[in-house]
């Protein structure tokens, strides 16, 4: 079977929750939301994972969850450093927000030579969402997206960033990305979203390296400009006619976009556990 990959991006800085939320436990025996992704990765036939973090975090994420995590799949560890940059451009002084999604899966590249998936760490997916993308991977070569209905997306406890899609024929036409989303926004409750939960190619690479180049050219000296990954898609489809194919998932989600989220997401999490559907 062919191999395949998770990517899984954890080098945020959580300025909404308010501190690291990537490794807030959540689980009963001190899990994270990372513990159950990787469980349901390796569920559905993943051969490794590669996690993006910052250098700094490095020690704080292998004590709360490396060997957990190390025990279902193989996984190796990439650094999102704002110093990673193409030659001829230099990271200002001011700058100290990452560069965004896109840059992220761009420095992991050396670490991916297959089929590969892209998630959020702090994002919960469910077990159905990572068996869709695992085997649309490994039985086509296209790239594709697993897109849940808003109304299992919102958080009551305020706005959330969800890219909008549009469909045409099972495949993406595009997706806009939205930063402050509630129930009361005007979109239909069953409004396909993405939730960064992405099947690539590694061909990817060398388009995004180009992409990031001009970014940088219009952004080098913002503080807060971020590159995208489904800005990168996007400029994929519409200027190569590359195709994304669409699942759309049954799954809820459950993450910790703020501190006030925690509650919940324990509650729901121990009840999977209860339930049988993880053993950690």
């Amino acid at each position: 079977m062919k191999k395949t990959e998770l990517l899984v991006m954890a080098a945020g800085m959580g300025s909404r929750f308010g501190g690291l939320k990537q490794i807030e436990q959540i689980g009963p025996g001190g899990e994270i939301i990372l513990d159950f992704s990787v469980h349901d990765a390796a569920k559905a036939g993943f051969n490794k994972a590669v996690i993006i973090i910052k250098k700094e975090n490095e020690k704080d994420f292998r004590s709360v969850c490396g060997k957990r995590i190390e025990k279902m799949l193989d996984v190796s560890y990439v650094f999102q450093e704002l110093d990673n940059l193409p030659d001829g451009f230099k990271c200002p002084e001011t700058r100290v927000k990452p560069w965004g999604t896109a840059h992220a899966v761009m420095c992991a590249e050396k670490e991916i030579d297959s089929p590969f998936a892209v998630i959020n760490a702090d994002d919960f997916y469910g077990q159905t969402s990572f068996k869709l993308i695992h085997d649309n991977l490994v039985e086509s070569d296209e790239m594709c997206m697993v897109g849940y209905n808003l109304y299992n997306t919102l958080t009551e406890n305020g706005t959330v960033a969800r890219g909008i899609c549009e469909i045409q024929n099972g495949y993406l036409k595009s997706v806009t990305e939205h930063t402050a989303i509630d129930k009361n926004s005007g979109f239909a409750q069953d409004t396909v979203v993405s939730m960064n939960m992405w099947g690539l190619m590694p061909d990817i690479f060398p388009y995004i390296k180009e992409k990031f180049k001009l970014f940088l050219k219009e952004n080098i000296d913002s503080p807060k400009g971020e590159f995208f990954l489904p800005s990168i898609i996007s400029s994929k489809i519409t200027e190569e006619g590359s195709k994304v194919k669409v699942m759309t998932t049954p799954e809820k989600w459950f993450g910790v976009t703020y501190r006030d989220d925690v509650a919940s997401v324990k509650a729901a999490m121990k009840k999977f556990i209860d339930e049988g559907l993880y053993n950690f």
